[in-house]
């Protein structure tokens, strides 16, 4: 009986996330999108600057490398973009972020050390973005299609990706 509570207790811990898996959809011009993802906490920390440093690459998320996916062509700001996968890395800044499509997916977020599995070589598209202090704390980093593009949104701040 022990060994089935404690089996129990430890099936329930390892399915419970601090950064659980979502996924937002939605419409463009015609061109279904999707972006995976995992959606970390605030938890009272200080975010950008800190938790995420400035000018440094962050995979967009928490555990694997956040996912975009396009069934059609379509246009991030000025540039083309065909159909397929790719994983989001950001560079934030205090003035300016740097979004980055990356032709690689499904790797892992960060290495052991920390740092981004990015490999700049496989970069495909890359857009400069001018972030927009948001009114209220987002307590959950989420990801919303939209009209315009799509916008990564998490603690007080939002970034709103053009796509045509």
């Amino acid at each position: 009986m022990l060994t089935l509570l404690l089996s129990s207790a430890s099936l329930w811990a390892q399915g419970t996330k601090a950064s659980p898996a979502t996924t937002a959809k939605g419409s463009i011009n015609g061109a279904n999108i999707t972006i995976s993802y995992s959606s970390p906490a605030v938890k009272g920390r200080k975010i950008y600057g800190e938790l995420v440093p400035y000018d440094k690459v962050w995979r967009a998320g928490a555990n694997e490398a956040t996912i975009f996916t396009t069934d059609k062509k379509i246009m991030i700001g000025k540039t083309p973009l065909d159909a397929g996968s790719y994983s989001i890395y950001a560079i934030p800044g205090e003035k300016i972020w740097k979004i980055i499509f990356n032709s690689e997916t499904g790797q892992w977020g960060i290495t052991r050390g920390g740092e981004s599995t990015r490999v700049p070589a496989k970069d495909v598209v890359s857009i400069l973005i001018k972030p927009v202090k948001t009114a209220a704390l987002e307590e959950r980093l989420k990801y919303e299609i939209t009209p315009k593009g799509f916008a990564l949104i998490w603690e007080n701040q939002l970034v709103l990706v053009p796509v045509k």
